[in-house]
């Protein structure tokens, strides 16, 4: 048994560390939220739990010498949890050889763990983020598409910190290798790329191909069609002329209100780009309002766009109606989070064996491992118990393809 023991500690270690290195979009997200759910062993958290994670305050600026103080809000994002896992078996012989004999079954066990990790990543990230270039329905291949993601990150009030990442869908992946590949690229860029068929880093960001990269199909509503019904609105809720949605707008569509446009975050100057804006929820032909975020705000510490949109201001809806196209996603580091948080581990007996879990870079795996007498074999579970959020929305751009 000291050795069935011994072997489920290191079984459980050597997962953690593929999963961990399987990861696509997951690996260049913020992961050290965990701290706002704690790290001791075997955890209390269970699928379903809410937890709010902190954002930290802003404030506007005083200009010249008399006081002006200002209250302090730290706004909280909810992360809800979620379990995914893997069930798999080994026999006694299996156990007793070398651990390097099992690591097919592992390595495919954690890839399946870390595709859906990924794929609920992606997918949070598409309903979220309202920045949006590129040309729907066209595979950006040009250094002018790269660079208008960073320019919208630039213009958000991104950090240029080298955190900066692009996650490509295979389509993308491919026509920028093959749209770049006559530019002044060193020989061992282009060396990679011709090698593993993989856009390398370039242009002042950290590239990656993940085939979890969404796609987006929109509504039938018209591209210009919608229009707002009342001026001076703010919030997460805008009211519209019923009349003008006279189709469908799906969650994660992206649209814009003329006359509406963004502000950098710190100076509250105008990019002079209308803001974009992400739905939340589906929009059914003749409804009365739309949801969006990020909230529309005006005015104050936490002011996004030049001002409200006017009464009857055009709704206008990225794309073309009823077309999809893949949300590439250019973003920096910290505007999503991942949470994955340790589980509860249940004692020995009742058949249970052996219940290990073990933490590695901001991840958490848990095996629970039961005997099967009757056919001389151990049952193997594996859990990860996570969450996603987005923090800073105006940190990422899908970049259209």
């Amino acid at each position: 048994m000291s050795n069935t023991l011994a072997t489920s500690s290191l079984i459980t270690k050597d997962s953690l560390r593929i999963l961990t290195n399987l990861l696509g979009f997951s690996k260049a997200v913020n992961r050290e939220v965990q701290d706002e759910f704690g790290t001791q062993k075997g955890g209390n958290y269970s699928s379903g739990a809410t937890i709010n994670i902190r954002k930290p305050p802003r404030y506007t600026i005083r200009t010249g010498a008399t006081l002006s103080a200002q209250g302090t809000t730290e706004p909280t994002i909810p992360i809800t949890l979620a379990q995914a896992g893997v069930d798999i078996q080994f026999t006694s012989a299996e156990l007793t050889h070398s651990l390097t004999q099992l690591q097919p079954k592992l390595t495919a066990a954690m890839a399946t763990i870390a595709n859906q990790i990924d794929l609920d990543g992606l997918t949070n990230a598409k309903n979220t983020v309202g920045n949006c270039v590129g040309t729907a329905g066209t595979p950006p291949s040009t250094a002018a598409a790269v660079l208008s993601v960073q320019q919208k990150l630039d213009e958000m009030g991104a950090p240029r910190d080298s955190q900066r990442n692009l996650i490509l869908a295979p389509n993308a992946n491919a026509a920028l290798i093959g749209g770049l590949s006559g530019l002044f690229n060193s020989q061992s860029v282009l060396d990679k790329q011709y090698k593993g068929g993989l856009m390398v880093d370039s242009l002042g960001l950290s590239i990656a191909m993940d085939q979890n990269v969404v796609t987006h199909t929109n509504g039938t509503q018209p591209v210009a069609g919608g229009t707002v019904n009342g001026a001076s609105q703010t919030g997460s809720t805008i009211n519209v002329n019923t009349a003008s949605i006279t189709g469908t707008i799906p969650k994660g569509s992206v649209i814009t209100f003329a006359g509406v446009f963004a502000v950098n975050p710190q100076s509250r100057v105008s990019t002079g780009s209308l803001m974009q804006f992400v739905v939340t929820a589906d929009v059914a032909a003749a409804a009365t309002s739309i949801n969006i975020s990020p909230a529309l705000t005006p005015s104050g510490q936490f002011q996004n766009v030049t001002a409200s949109p006017a009464n009857t201001a055009t709704v206008t809806v990225f794309g073309t109606a009823s077309a999809a196209y893949t949300t590439n996603m250019g973003f920096h580091k910290d505007a999503f989070a991942l949470a994955c948080v340790p589980m509860f581990l249940p004692p020995s007996g009742r058949g249970v064996v052996a219940a290990e879990q073990e933490s590695y870079e901001g991840m958490s795996l848990r095996m629970i491992q039961f005997y099967d007498g009757t056919n001389d074999r151990f049952v193997s579970r594996f859990d990860v118990l996570y969450g996603w959020a987005t923090p800073y929305p105006e940190l990422a751009v899908k970049l259209a393809g």
